[in-house]
């Protein structure tokens, strides 16, 4: 870590790194580097007479010299965070882009595990105990306090309605979700022969388990996917609602699950 940067915390840095990488893909263009560390010293309490050209171009090249840009002169968000944050901060800001989750059904099973009160919001108290459970699986300790503090921070940073509770967009942002799996699939395609070959890839996404049917989290997983095709900021409750009522019209023998052949009976299709 660079003494520079020594009073900058996980969300001051993300707060200014969030302006630059704009779309969340966890990079900034080499030809931002210098805009970047200048608006970093300002956070960190500099004076703006004391962040001079010389001062920041020693950063760059002390920068530079350590971590080699990608071909593409992209800078990763991992490389910068350890330049300018002690270890316990950094950790908090990488957790989320360690692993990108690429599948709404694992994002749907944290979903449910923080959710205690299936209010289909995550409060300030089960962030605590979501990031308490990171720290652990991380192997590292972390303090009530500084729990406390890391929660705040967070709830500051992705609370974007300010609400004081996070939803499913926020818990989106925060575990760096990839894109909805339904968005490759013309939703009115052509030909039968087209759609079935669509839903075999599909159910196949969703069915995580392998055993031919979706249950708990692989039916929340596909039903966030299917909502968000139509309304790209759902709630929790707005959720669970329309997984009722999937549940009614699909679970035909009513085991609580949804076959293969249920959901291709749901969606217009004959399954073989």
């Amino acid at each position: 870590m660079d003494s520079a940067f020594e009073s900058l915390d996980a969300a001051g840095f993300l707060q200014i790194w969030q302006h630059f990488d704009a779309d969340d893909n966890g990079y900034i263009e080499e030809n931002q580097l210098d805009t970047f560390f200048q608006s970093m010293l300002g956070k960190s309490g500099m004076k703006r007479e004391e962040i001079t050209e010389d001062k920041i171009r020693r950063l760059r090249q002390r920068f530079m010299s350590s971590h080699d840009s990608t071909a593409d002169g992209r800078l990763q968000i991992q490389e910068l965070a350890t330049m300018m944050l002690p270890e316990e901060e950094n950790f908090l800001l990488l957790f989320r882009r360690e692993k990108p989750l690429d599948n709404s059904v694992e994002f749907m099973r944290i979903w449910r595990n923080y959710d205690t009160d299936s209010s289909g919001y995550i409060s300030a108290n089960e962030l605590k105990g979501f990031l308490q459970d990171l720290f652990v699986q991380h192997r590292k300790s972390v303090t009530p306090d500084k729990l406390e503090e890391y929660a705040v921070a967070m709830m500051k940073m992705f609370d974007k309605n300010k609400d004081g509770r996070l939803d499913l967009n926020d818990l989106a942002r925060i575990l760096a979700l990839k894109e909805n799996f339904l968005l490759k699939f013309k939703m009115d395609a052509c030909s039968q022969e087209d759609r079935k070959r669509d839903f075999e890839k599909i159910f196949a996404h969703y069915d995580v388990s392998k055993t031919g049917e979706l249950e708990g989290p692989e039916v929340d997983g596909f039903v966030k996917d299917m909502m968000e095709l139509v309304k790209p900021s759902i709630i929790g409750t707005d959720l669970d609602k329309f997984r009722s009522a999937l549940m009614r019209h699909c679970d035909i023998n009513g085991d609580g699950k949804i076959q293969k052949n249920e959901l291709a009976l749901c969606l217009g299709l004959k399954h073989s």
